[in-house]
């Protein structure tokens, strides 16, 4: 009798076990909305109806130009990892005609890995296990190619040329400068000589980051996946740098003082949150931290 108790708590209890696996693949957003993350089948993203619709509609409107890609037998001997959100414009503009170009040219669907991140307070653009550590990720969508193991390009976000020319280029071994070089410059040289060295090189740091840089947001995007990851200096760094790189932006003292805030430097916090308002008196980020804050103090 006992047996048979044990074996019907274990057949009941395999449906919950596959439930609890499918659940590790997705999250519900801060509006309700089901994402993916993690390491997922393209399959979802052709057959679920919750993606489907977007995944075939970019499809549709796409019609390659494979014939530009003439060594395409080059690609033949990569693999490409694709970190994408299904929350994000970009990954649902540009996955799925990636997708299109890759079978139109003959390519297979196993040298693909897909891997989608979260985007939420507590883990932006992170993987449920650290699937984006080390690989440089502050944009999404970015296609990774290497081959042997070694990376020989990428693509960020969205291709610099067109998609075909990209490919072209990458499989020829002459890829494009990626996008948002300024931030990659950063997180290469946080790689390369830690914290402390940025910190001790810092005005050299910063003058490069200063000429490669794009818009503010892009050393702002990067400041918040480090402060959501919890590299709490790295996003200091960042998002100091990024004050002095666009002093007229209210937004980049605001987030600054946001990091300021969580490490705990209340006093500083304050002084940066004052620093926005004085360049925009309607942030109400800024208004509704000061006040908590002053209360906090009082």
């Amino acid at each position: 009798m006992k047996k048979v108790t044990l074996l019907i708590a274990s057949l009941i209890a395999i449906p919950f076990l596959i439930i609890a696996q499918e659940n590790e693949k997705s999250y519900l957003d801060e509006k309700g909305r089901k994402q993916l993350c993690g390491t997922i089948e393209l399959a979802l993203l052709e057959n679920d109806t919750t993606y489907s619709g977007w995944y075939k509609e970019s499809q549709e409107n796409y019609t390659p130009n494979i014939s530009i890609i003439e060594n395409k037998k080059d690609l033949e001997n990569m693999n490409v990892t694709i970190y994408l959100g299904t929350w994000c414009g970009d990954s649902k503009n540009w996955v799925p005609k990636f997708i299109k170009v890759w079978d139109q040219l003959g390519l297979s669907r196993e040298q693909l890995d897909f891997i989608a991140l979260y985007n939420d307070d507590e883990r932006y653009k992170q993987g449920p296990n650290g699937e984006e550590k080390g690989m440089n990720i502050h944009r999404v969508p970015t296609f990774i190619f290497t081959k042997k193991g070694e990376e020989v390009g990428r693509i960020v976000e969205h291709p610099i040329n067109d998609l075909e020319t990209d490919l072209a280029q990458i499989a020829f071994g002459i890829p494009s400068r990626p996008s948002y070089r300024g931030a990659n410059y950063l997180m290469k040289a946080f790689d390369e000589m830690g914290v402390e060295g940025v910190k001790e090189n810092f005005k050299e740091v910063v003058n490069k980051v200063y000429r490669l840089q794009g818009r503010s947001s892009e050393l702002n995007t990067l400041g918040y996946v480090y402060l959501r990851s919890g590299e709490i200096e790295k996003a200091l760094t960042t998002f100091y740098m990024n004050t002095l790189c666009n002093r007229y932006d209210p937004n980049v003292y605001d987030s600054y003082a946001e990091a300021l805030e969580e490490k705990g430097n209340i006093e500083s916090a304050i002084k940066y949150y004052e620093k926005s308002l004085e360049i925009n008196p309607k942030n109400d980020h800024a208004i509704e931290r000061l006040a908590s804050l002053r209360i906090e103090e009082d």
